[in-house]
């Protein structure tokens, strides 16, 4: 089916999200995270955002919409908490979030204090050709989701609706390769276009080129009564 709307979901806070805050405040060196990445669930507070999102996604998804999630634990709580656990989930590994290798659990000064080369390699090469030792750089993940839109969005057949519910990191790939940014462009969105928790991103396809419709709307929080969150996850602190 081809995508003629694209909806992207950044996933309800998690754990993680909270945990790296107090970490980054606190100044110290390694995250306390409860779990392996891919383990990681929703925070309290993400699973009532996830809700939230619920209630928007249930009045405007078609009964044919094609529904994918990251194969990580807050991306499938999220779909499953926002359209409840009898909607197919399409799980696809090439959704899930940057893989950090060696930097996995450390704070930005985790990193200087305790691996200076490689954040002096970092800032060489840059957020988006660095690759940490066990890791992916943005090209790679770009790489893959490539892929996966080659796979999910194929261009000989109808119009539909297709979710994603992935990671801020992914989301801003996704436009990356979408809307077919350059590094520098990339660079900047990454600055200035935070990515809320529990977040949309529409673009749609007008049959030549991919538009943006919508940024990371959170109006549905609001409405609910909830606060935004926007944990920068790794998609802003790496640079």
């Amino acid at each position: 089916m081809t995508a003629r709307t694209l909806l992207l979901i950044r996933h309800g806070e998690s754990t993680a999200n909270v945990a790296a805050a107090a970490a980054e405040a606190a100044g110290v060196d390694v995250i306390a995270v409860e779990a392996r990445d891919a383990d990681v669930s929703l925070s309290p507070l993400g699973e009532l955002q996830a809700g939230a999102l619920g209630a928007r996604l249930r009045e405007a998804l078609p009964a044919d919409a094609v529904v994918y999630s990251s194969p990580y634990r807050r991306a499938i709580q999220t779909a499953q908490f926002a359209l409840g656990e009898r909607v197919p989930l399409r799980i696809d590994e090439r959704l899930r979030d940057r893989e950090l290798g060696i930097l996995d659990r450390l704070t930005a000064v985790g990193v200087e204090r305790r691996l200076p080369l490689e954040a002096d390699r970092r800032r060489w090469s840059g957020k988006f050709y660095y690759r940490a030792p066990g890791g992916e750089a943005w090209t790679d993940v770009a790489l893959r989701l490539r892929s996966f839109l080659r796979d999910a969005l194929p261009t000989d057949s109808r119009d539909g609706v297709v979710v994603v519910f992935a990671h801020d990191a992914v989301v801003s790939l996704f436009l990356y390769v979408l809307l077919r940014m350059t590094e520098a462009q990339l660079a900047e969105h990454l600055l200035t276009h935070p990515i809320a928790n529990a977040s949309v991103t529409e673009l749609s396809f007008n049959g030549a080129e991919w538009h943006l419709q919508a940024f990371a709307d959170d109006t549905h929080l609001t409405a609910a009564g909830l606060p935004a969150t926007e944990h920068a996850g790794e998609a802003r602190t790496d640079a």
